[in-house]
């Protein structure tokens, strides 16, 4: 079959793999319908998210039909079409019946204390092979794959993969509630449904902050007022827009490859410049591979944390969803201390909230598919990875046709 392999950080190739096998009486194997291409796999390409083997499968945002199950999916049958969340769950231990899915005591196979499993990940996270391929193996298929109605499209359903439950997710963890000011930085794909998640759970005004016109014109287009902070500081602009108090929530849908403004009053000192090069020299153990202008990791770390606390009320919250790895540990705690506030951050459990946000897809309530910019042939993978490393126009969420 045709799969995304990774092979070292700057270097990815479709290629023909074998054909996945059920391993546990729990597996499934699922016949890929629908893929996607998302920030997180530009981490693990540009080097930001290290420890990554060598033939693993990337990917991990999956729609497709059930071909195969073993004995002990008593409730799926060959030709279901499924949802496939991005993390893994028994369904079993005390966290996955408390919903913390993504803290599963039993799918990580390096043992109970090591977090998050998920498809595509380094080796921390499994490893499991992804999701960018014809075929998957699904582990805990059982409890993890999330039926589809008729009612409901590929192009839908694969938005509830990772990113709405994610944003849906930094909402809840920026602890939203009627009223609010929000502030989501980031206006990628997952930023963009933070904003839709934020207004969905009540906030007032959600202010989104980027750089790139297209996604910025998307959170407009969700009814954010649009920070672009080449123009404008963004510390700046939000306390002007809130009579100096600040927002009353900030959602992170950055993460590890944040940008620092390139032009107008945000552009950082000679002082936090270094700075920021010696976070990107941690954060990647010095493994980035970049050719020219693709593959190169963000160049400030911690840019999104440090306007999060700045942006934010005094007794504040702060829900971060953006992915940071490991091997980099600068945080502005000690400005987060002597403000009160509070800061909840995690990995997504996809499979708690994938239901609730999909009865709002079947309602008619909401459509995510309007987030997609780009359908592309597996064929075309690598070419839409360069696009989408590149942050060009046009190219805000790719969705993959596996078979093509």
């Amino acid at each position: 079959m045709k799969a995304v392999v990774y092979h070292g950080s700057a270097d990815i190739r479709l290629e023909d793999v074998p054909e996945p096998k059920l391993t546990e009486p729990t597996d499934a194997i699922v016949r890929l319908t629908s893929s996607a291409v998302c920030g997180t796999d530009l981490h693990m390409v540009r080097g930001t998210m290290p420890g990554m083997r060598e033939g693993t499968i990337l990917g991990h945002e999956g729609v497709g039909v059930v071909e195969e199950v073993g004995p002990y999916v008593r409730n799926l049958r060959p030709g279901d079409r499924v949802i496939i969340p991005s993390t893994i769950g028994c369904g079993c231990c005390s966290y996955c019946r408390d919903g913390y899915y993504s803290q599963c005591d039993h799918a990580n196979p390096r043992g109970s204390r090591a977090g998050a499993a998920f498809f595509g990940g380094p080796v921390d996270t499994g490893p499991f092979d992804g999701l960018q391929a014809e075929f998957a193996r699904v582990p805990y298929a059982n409890v993890g794959l999330v039926p589809l109605p008729d009612s409901v499209s590929d192009d839908q359903a694969i938005m509830l993969s990772d990113i709405y439950p994610t944003g849906w997710y930094g909402a809840k963890l920026a602890e939203v509630t009627p009223g609010d000011t929000v502030a989501v930085f980031g206006a990628g794909p997952v930023g963009q449904f933070a904003v839709l998640s934020a207004f969905q759970q009540g906030a007032g005004r959600v202010i989104a902050v980027d750089d790139i016109v297209s996604r910025l014109e998307g959170a407009r287009a969700l009814h954010a007022e649009i920070v672009d902070f080449n123009e404008e500081d963004p510390v700046a602009i939000i306390l002007e827009m809130t009579r100096g108090i600040g927002v009353d929530r900030v959602i992170d849908a950055v993460g590890v490859d944040a940008q620092r403004a390139s032009s107008g009053p945000a552009v950082p000192d000679a002082e936090e410049t270094r700075a920021f090069e010696a976070e990107r020299e941690a954060a990647t153990a010095g493994g980035a591979r970049p050719v020219g202008d693709t593959w190169v990791p963000g160049n400030a770390p911690s840019q999104a944390a440090h306007w999060s606390v700045e942006a934010v009320a005094k007794a504040g919250s702060i829900g971060v969803v953006g992915l940071y790895p490991p091997t980099l540990n600068a945080y502005p705690i000690g400005v987060a201390l002597n403000r009160n506030l509070t800061i909840k951050l995690g990995i997504c459990d996809h499979r708690r909230y994938i239901p609730e946000l999909l009865s709002k897809v079947t309602a008619g309530t909401v459509d995510p598919a309007q987030v997609i910019t780009q359908h592309q042939p597996v064929s075309s993978a690598i070419d839409a990875y360069l696009a989408f490393d590149r942050r060009e126009t046009g190219w805000t969420k790719v969705v993959l046709d596996p078979a093509a």
